[in-house]
């Protein structure tokens, strides 16, 4: 049942763009990429081989029907071929499990739309609904029931106000960011002003997110509040955004108060600016404090951490830098910093380079480097490079 609807999905728009006397309620696009990736090591005996290399055949296809005026059908299919080295990056600890395992459990929410299609120490296939609604809209009304994104959060970096579907800024190549499963009811009562209730769909209370947004604006500044209750916690948090002078400030704070006793109590806050110069280049800085965060884990873990909105990163402290420039009309180049100030003192540093090849062709190449201080100074465990070929269509 289930491979029959993602693949019954996936025909949708192929049959719709065959078809040039279509019906006009039916809306496809998409995209495929191709991405090599190498990853280095300086781990010791950790691993056998100092590299390790992966091939990524991605596709996506986003499909609308709109089914009457105030009625549409959202879904979106993402299919990833992966082959080259992955035996490496299965976890042994889990029982040997798999690399199609690991992908497979990663985005699925309460219902499980994936599909892994070929399994194998070289090559894994697997394809999943990340996207899966049905919205109705009409007048102030806006009501969604399915496998949605729920964004609630402000800042361009950390979100602590995301308690649905949280993200993480490193994984670069998922520009969509996951979904959940849930209904979602919003009103519009005014201009940049609303409220919504939003519910996960959960068996267990334990991992239900029952919560509510209210959205508003005063002077030059939108301002929201929630509440609400998130996986064992009882959740309170508020965001912000707007200018400060000529530069953007943005901002969000979440409290997390645990219902058990064997929990502790979690606080993420976050403050962000960006500005563009005259001259195009743009500066983006911004400051992530974390209490659930460590102060002196090794930077390895920041690649397989318990990702959530209470612990957005893996340390009490990091600070944001971001420069970005375009060298010429089709060529931008940017990097990234993130530098924990803790006993670790650990530097996640993003060069990238992107280049519009012509139109709907883009060729990117990205670089993530990791390093931390260790009795010896400064050391990089990990370094990987990755370019990437995209067309949309």
């Amino acid at each position: 049942m289930k491979k029959l609807l993602l693949y019954s999905l996936l025909a949708v728009p192929v049959l719709s763009t065959a078809q040039d006397e279509g019906p006009k309620h039916l809306e496809a696009s998409g995209y495929i990429k191709n991405m090599q990736t190498m990853v280095f090591y300086n781990l010791g005996s950790a691993l056998s081989d100092p590299y390790q290399q992966i091939n990524l055949i991605h596709n996506r296809i986003n499909a609308s029907w709109a089914i009457s005026d105030e009625l549409r059908l959202q879904a979106a299919l993402r299919t990833r071929v992966f082959y080259g080295d992955l035996n490496a990056f299965s976890n042994p600890g889990s029982m040997g499990q798999s690399y199609g395992d690991l992908i497979d459990n990663e985005n699925n929410d309460y219902l499980d739309l994936s599909l892994v299609l070929l399994d194998d120490k070289s090559w894994v296939v697997h394809s999943m609904l990340d996207r899966l609604y049905l919205e109705y809209i009409k007048g102030d009304w806006e009501v969604r029931l399915g496998r949605q994104r729920i964004n609630w959060g402000v800042s361009t970096v950390w979100n602590p106000n995301d308690i649905f579907n949280a993200f993480s800024f490193t994984d670069f190549d998922y520009e969509e960011r996951p979904g959940s499963d849930a209904l979602r009811i919003r009103r519009y009562t005014g201009f940049a002003s609303s409220i919504e209730l939003a519910v996960r769909m959960f068996d267990d209370f334990d991992e239900a997110v029952i919560a509510g947004l209210w959205k508003f604006n005063r002077g030059s500044y939108d301002f929201q509040v929630l509440g609400g209750y998130a996986r064992q916690d009882l959740v309170l948090g508020g965001g912000w955004a707007g200018n400060l002078g000529n530069a953007g400030l943005k901002g969000e704070f979440t409290f997390f108060s645990p219902l058990e006793e064997e929990r502790d109590e979690a606080f993420a806050a976050t403050v962000g600016l960006d500005y563009s110069f005259s001259n195009s280049l743009y500066v983006n800085a911004g400051y992530l404090y974390n209490s659930a965060g460590s102060v002196n884990a090794s930077i390895i873990g920041l690649f397989d951490f318990a990702l959530s909105a209470r612990n957005l990163y893996p340390y009490r402290h990091a600070v944001f830098t971001q420069l970005s420039y375009p060298i010429t009309p089709l060529l931008n180049g940017s990097v990234a910093f993130i530098y924990s100030p803790v006993e670790a003192h650990a530097l996640f540093a993003n060069p990238a380079l992107s280049l519009s090849i012509k139109e709907n062709w883009d060729l990117g190449l990205v670089g993530q480097i990791i390093m931390d201080k260790e009795a010896d100074g400064y050391t990089s465990p990990i370094q990987a490079a990755f370019l990437r070929l995209k067309f949309s269509y």
